[in-house]
C-alpha cells in the first residue's frame, strides 16, 4: 500500500508539473506576451480549443526567403525540418528549395505522413505574410505567420488551435501530441531559421 501511495504521489507530482509548469512554457514557446495575444488568421475557426499554442522565433532573413522553406514543407515535399524519422517516414528534410513544391493555392493538401493519407489543407494565405491550414471538420488550424521587422529580421509565428477528441485510439494520439507537439515545432521552426539564415548570407 505505501508503495501504491508512493507511485499515485509520483505520478500526481508529474502531472502536476507538466500541467502548471512545462505546458504552459511549451504552448509560448519563444513568443512574447504581445504576440500571444494577438488576434490572428484562423483563431474563430477552431471555438474553445483543448491545445491553442503560439511559438516564435527571430530569423535574420526577410519572410520572402523564409515563405519559399514553409510553402514546400510535408511529407514526400521538403520534409519537416525537424526529426526525420519520427515525421518524414525517415526521409531527410530537405537543404534546399525544390521549384517543383513552391506552387501554393487554397485548398490544396499538405500531406503530413508518408503514406499521404493524413494532413490538412490550405484555408487561406497572403503571399510572403500568412499561411492558414485546416483540418477537414474544423477541429483543428495551423497557422504560419510572417511579421518584417526594421532591422531586416523576421518573426516567424505559429498557430496551433486542436480541439481534442476524447474517445477510442484519439486519446492516446492526443496524449501524445500535447507532450511531443514542442519537440518537433521547436526543431522544425529552428530548422527553417537555420535554412533561411544560410541562404540569406550565401546570397549576400
Amino acid at each position: 500500500m505505501t508503495i501504491l501511495i508512493s507511485i499515485l504521489g509520483l505520478l500526481s507530482g508529474l502531472i502536476f508539473v507538466y500541467l502548471f509548469i512545462v505546458r504552459p512554457w511549451h504552448l509560448h514557446w519563444g513568443a512574447t506576451k504581445k504576440e500571444i495575444g494577438l488576434t490572428l488568421n484562423g483563431d474563430n475557426i477552431v471555438l474553445n480549443p483543448h491545445f491553442n499554442a503560439t511559438r516564435g522565433i527571430t530569423i535574420n532573413a526577410s519572410p520572402e526567403v523564409i515563405w519559399r522553406w514553409i510553402i514546400q514543407i510535408g511529407s514526400k515535399r521538403a520534409g519537416w525540418y525537424s526529426i526525420d524519422w519520427v515525421d518524414n517516414g525517415g526521409v531527410k528534410s530537405s537543404e534546399r528549395i525544390l521549384t517543383e513544391f513552391q506552387h501554393i493555392e487554397i485548398n490544396q493538401f499538405i500531406p503530413f505522413t508518408p503514406d499521404q493519407e493524413n494532413g490538412m489543407w490550405v484555408k487561406e494565405f497572403l503571399l510572403h505574410r500568412y499561411i492558414l491550414w485546416v483540418d477537414k471538420i474544423g477541429n483543428a488550424t495551423w497557422l504560419w505567420y510572417l511579421i518584417a521587422d526594421d532591422d531586416g529580421t523576421t518573426r516567424l509565428l505559429t498557430r496551433l488551435r486542436t480541439k481534442y477528441v476524447w474517445k477510442g485510439f484519439w486519446f492516446i494520439y492526443y496524449l501524445l501530441y500535447d507532450i511531443g507537439d514542442i519537440i518537433m515545432m521547436g526543431k522544425c521552426m529552428k530548422g527553417i531559421k537555420k535554412r533561411a539564415e544560410l541562404e540569406t548570407a550565401q546570397n549576400k
